[in-house]
């Protein structure tokens, strides 16, 4: 597990939580060439829900990313007909075995990554967790439940960050498969490329929405 610190400003932190080296890499370049600044923290908690609470729990403990605002990315998996990699997914809430956990913001986001990353479809409405790659009947299995996507840890991240305290969250993702584009099949190469040409262009679209936190309610 590696994190990436930031130089910290006055306002509240931003950690942005991945589970993969690669996310990270996205994450991390995005920075460097999207232009976006701020105080940011980008933590790679290694697979699986149970590592992404771990590597949360620590990382908002005790020290500088106690009263951070966390958003949790990276790729997952589309449930919904239609979808394609490098779509884009906005959760409005989050689900895993301890329960569902309402987004902060979800609209402004999708307005975000709308400017962010224009031309990429934004797919808003629930995020379900897993502990496994899902595939086939398990795919259509979670569809019925009204998820638009599943991947492993951002269920895990978000709970885990509400359990150190109160603090804006949200979780973002990029489609890197989906029902008529699974990983097995042929083009997968392509949508991997495309899924992480996305992810490193929505830093912006997530200061964005850390700023209107900040702005007085109307």
């Amino acid at each position: 597990m590696a994190a990436e610190p930031e130089p910290s400003g006055s306002q509240a932190p931003l950690l942005i939580a991945c589970a993969l080296g690669i996310e990270q890499l996205a994450l991390r370049s995005g920075r460097r060439h999207g232009g976006a600044s701020g105080p940011v923290t980008v933590l790679r908690t290694g697979m699986g829900p149970a590592n992404a609470q771990r590597a949360v729990a620590r990382a908002l403990g005790d020290g500088p990313l106690r009263g951070a605002a966390v958003v949790a990315s990276g790729f997952c998996a589309g449930l919904a007909p239609g979808m394609h990699p490098g779509d884009l997914v906005v959760a409005h809430e989050t689900r895993g075995p301890q329960g569902s956990t309402v987004c902060t913001g979800a609209r402004t986001l999708v307005e975000a990554l709308e400017r962010a990353v224009p031309g990429r479809t934004v797919h808003t409405g629930p995020l379900t967790g897993s502990d496994h790659v899902v595939r086939g009947q398990g795919r259509t299995e979670l569809r019925a439940t009204g998820a638009i996507a599943v991947d492993m840890e951002s269920a895990a991240t978000l709970h885990s960050a509400l359990s150190a305290g109160v603090r804006p969250v949200a979780a973002v993702r990029v489609v890197v498969d989906a029902p008529e584009h699974e990983l097995v099949r042929i083009g997968t190469v392509r949508g991997g490329i495309s899924a992480f040409r996305v992810l490193r262009c929505v830093l912006p679209a997530f200061f964005d929405w850390h700023r209107s936190l900040l702005l007085p309610r109307r």
